[in-house]
């Protein structure tokens, strides 16, 4: 036969280590011997027999190579071997098959005993080359610890497996076994489904996770990932289904620990606020990590602050901020806003102070928390194990997270251990960025409120409220601001305004801008010529700032001046939304205004609006915080806000509760902007505590303006007032004569002080001197300032008026 021997294992070796069969395959075989041709050679190596598998195999049949010998079927034999009858023991040849063909097969042979012949055992080279390694690739799956496999005939008995006692299940699986032998009947028939389901279909299945209890430890459990796939005879005829178990609980617990801790960074620190954060941090906790979940913070983080460092036990200084889950029965004495009680000098409790993340046993944590009496009180029902993670960051530690593992949960190990320092590390961080932005935000919040003015004022001119709401999100206030500021003659003027930026450097420009307009508005300049000097003081903030903020220093404003005595109202703005008006008949809507420029833009004039208003009329100043939301553009919120103030807006409310009604429903709960609203109900002084009359330009016209001044203020009863106010009119008149220019109008007003004012047409600004002892003249406004209570000079357009006040005895 062949020319060298070649040593090869016989075919038992494709199923070596089975010790069970369930049954043969197709046809009454056994699967593993199809295709095995068998004949039996004499010593001369002649066929004596012949079998039906070597007809099938060669093609020929038993009587046509009865006798014959067996070399003539061999082809590519050389001449010099036909002749010899050696019969090698193994090797490989080609046999020429009957239609011409040729096969190439490996064959055994080995002797019968009590005989001189031979039996020779042949198959497809490639059908022995295959359970060769199908050999192979069993012997070393049957070495890996990790991997169980198991060979399952087709009823899904297993026939093969290398499970040994110390595998996932903690015994071995005996040959002739099913998974309901090993496994509860719910896994067993989730798993068989899957191997019938394989054996059916030939579909593999590949990597499918299937949780398994322990046996020992029915509340732990395995992940097992599960690979099948059917095995077929050469004729691809189904003989069994293969199934690879791999024990995947640490790779999955290490993907579950990679999970958590990104979520952890997705969804802790999102928020700004101690509370939240913490929440946030118990939140992801449960149930991936434990059952329950707490976070305790210091007292003083709350509030902003940094804690205090603390030594052994006693009063920790520790409040809860969060409990998760919020709807899970919890001890008494754990509840959202409790102090944590005064905790034992436990070891384990220095160990968390100097940083370390500790597990407690039941037993250690009522030693902890004072006695069985105690942990009652604190302890969750069925608690089994309860881990406890300092929130250390920056050199603080903040508080810390506790969580609990109840009723048949695993107990803690130390990788989870190593996960938890992890996340309540990112934790710290998150809530300590939440602490500062808290300190931060109060600071700014407590800046801008000292450099607000009075919340509500009451002047002749009109009752006035202004409410504050700062901001719920970014990085502190934005610098809005309102004012109230009495002028002299009775007057109001009305301001707000809305920085550029945020935080402290926003409330410092707040303060700068509202101790620039007091000054200014004293000066009684008209509302363009007021905004156009705040935009140059702007242009120099600007400028002062540092390199690349430039941009960044502005404001819009809105500023108006109302008179009693007229009704009247002007108002310029600067970039800023227009006022909304409610008449006392209750409608209301925006005054059309023409906005200038913001303040960061200088050079460009600024246009005065001027409206009558009755008494009793509400005039709302605010800033877009009021009317910008994130859902609608600013029109909208014009609307909303105008038809607010039509409902609220009524004479018998009063008007700090408006305002704050008002700011509670139009603001969102986290306002991403600040919002200030300043409500001005008007007064109007009546027509009878005033007198005016027309100045001739005569010199003897001051004597007559004497008379008028003398009679207005005796009918008036302000007889105590006639001699300084003869020589204030005097004065005044006299200079209007003699410096300004006609027309010319001498007005007197009666309220809780007694104004007098002279109006010209010059726009001449007077000066205040003293005069020397040989000059004739230069002494009418030093009389008038030593006379009245203050005095001062205003201009409009094309004209100016020169005024005093006296006060007046109200008591009378």
């Amino acid at each position: 036969m062949d020319r060298t021997n070649t040593e090869n294992a016989d075919s038992s070796d494709a199923s070596a280590g089975t010790t069970g069969v369930s049954g043969a395959g197709p046809g009454g075989r056994v699967a593993a011997f199809d295709g095995l041709a068998a004949a039996v050679l004499d010593d001369r190596g002649a066929v004596t027999g012949w079998t039906e598998t070597a007809e099938e195999l060669t093609g020929f049949r038993a009587e046509e190579v009865s006798g014959r010998p067996v070399r003539d079927l061999v082809a590519d034999l050389p001449d010099d071997q036909r002749g010899t009858t050696h019969i090698p023991t193994s090797g490989r040849v080609r046999l020429r098959h009957r239609c011409g063909n040729t096969i190439d097969v490996t064959f055994r042979t080995t002797r019968v005993t009590g005989s001189e012949e031979f039996l020779v055992l042949a198959a497809p080279a490639h059908h022995v080359a295959d359970h060769q390694n199908g050999a192979a690739l069993l012997r070393a799956l049957s070495t890996q610890h990790r991997i169980t496999i198991a060979l399952h005939d087709t009823d899904l008995t297993t026939m093969q497996t290398n499970s040994t006692p110390g595998g996932f299940d903690g015994r071995p699986v005996q040959p002739g076994t099913r998974r309901y032998d090993v496994l509860g009947p719910e896994d067993a028939e989730n798993i068989e489904a899957v191997l019938r389901q394989v054996l059916k279909t030939g579909v593999p299945v590949l990597h499918r996770t299937q949780p398994v209890p322990r046996r020992r430890n029915p509340s732990r459990r395995h992940a097992l990932s599960l690979t099948a796939f059917r095995l077929e005879d050469a004729r691809g005829r189904p003989t069994g289904v293969a199934a690879l178990y791999i024990d995947d609980t640490d790779r999955l617990r290490a993907r579950r620990h990679l999970d958590l801790t990104r979520e952890v960074a997705e969804r802790v620190g999102g928020s700004l606020d101690v509370v939240r954060t913490a929440q946030d941090l118990a939140d992801v906790l449960v149930p991936v990590f434990g059952d329950l979940a707490a976070v305790d913070l210091a007292r003083s983080v709350f509030d902003g602050e940094e804690p205090a460092e603390r030594l052994g036990g006693g009063d920790l200084q520790l409040r809860n901020a969060a409990l998760a889950p919020a709807a899970a029965v919890w001890p008494a004495g754990i509840r959202l806003g409790n102090p944590v009680p005064p905790l034992s000098d436990h070891p384990l409790l220095r160990s968390f102070q100097h940083g370390e993340t500790v597990i407690y046993g039941r037993d250690d944590f009522v030693a902890l928390i004072g006695g069985p009496h105690l942990a009652e009180q604190l302890l969750p029902q069925d608690a089994r194990a309860v881990m406890v993670a300092p929130l250390y960051a920056r050199g603080l530690t903040l508080g810390a997270i506790v969580a609990w593992r109840t009723g048949r949960s695993e107990l803690f190990t130390e990788d989870e251990k190593d996960l938890m320092r992890q996340i309540a590390s990112r934790g710290a961080l998150a809530i300590d960025n939440a602490r500062r932005y808290t300190r931060e935000h109060r600071t700014a919040v407590a800046l801008q409120q000292s450099l607000l003015p009075p919340a509500t004022t009451d002047t002749p001119a009109a009752e006035t409220s202004g409410v504050y709401l700062p901001t719920g999100r970014g990085a502190g206030t934005r610098g809005d601001w309102y004012d109230a500021i009495p002028l002299p003659c009775l007057r109001l003027a009305l301001v707000a305004g809305d920085v550029i930026g945020h935080g402290i450097p926003a409330s410092a420009t707040m303060g700068r801008l509202r101790a620039a307009i007091q000054p200014l508005a004293d000066l009684e300049l008209e509302p363009d010529e007021l905004l156009s000097r705040i935009a140059d003081l702007v242009q120099r903030l600007a400028a002062e700032a540092p390199p690349g903020n430039h941009d960044v220093v502005g404001a819009t404003c809105l500023y108006a001046i109302y008179d009693p005595v007229t009704g009247s109202c002007a108002m310029a703005s600067a970039g800023h939304p227009p006022p909304v008006l409610v008449r006392p008949d209750g409608t209301a809507e925006a005054v059309g205004i023409v906005p200038g420029p913001p303040l960061s833009v200088c050079g460009m004039p600024y246009e005065t609006t001027t409206i009558d208003l009755e008494p009793g009329s509400v005039l709302a100043l605010y800033t877009d915080g009021l009317v910008d939301r994130h859902t609608d553009d600013v029109d909208d919120g014009l609307r909303r806000l105008t038809d607010a103030l039509a409902v609220s807006c009524r004479p018998d409310r009063d008007l700090d509760e408006t305002g704050r009604a008002l700011l509670a429903d139009l603001v969102d709960e986290a306002p991403r902007d600040d919002a200030t609203l300043l409500l001005a109900r008007t007064r109007t002084v009546a027509a009878g505590d005033t007198a005016a009359w027309q100045i001739p330009a005569d010199p003897a016209a001051v004597s007559e303006a004497r008379q008028w001044a003398t009679r207005q203020l005796t009918a008036w009863g302000l007889d105590d007032l006639l001699f300084p106010t003869e020589l204030i009119v005097s004065e005044l008149v006299t200079n209007a004569i003699r410096y300004g220019r006609p027309p010319a109008e001498l007005r007197l007003i009666r309220h809780n002080v007694l104004v007098c004012e002279v109006t010209d047409s010059s726009s001449t600004q007077p000066r205040l001197r003293r005069a020397r002892t040989t000059d004739e003249g230069g002494r009418g406004l030093f009389l008038v300032a030593q006379l009245a209570e203050r005095w001062g000079c205003r201009h409009g357009r094309n004209r100016k008026t020169i005024w005093s006040e006296q006060p007046v005895d109200c008591s009378r």
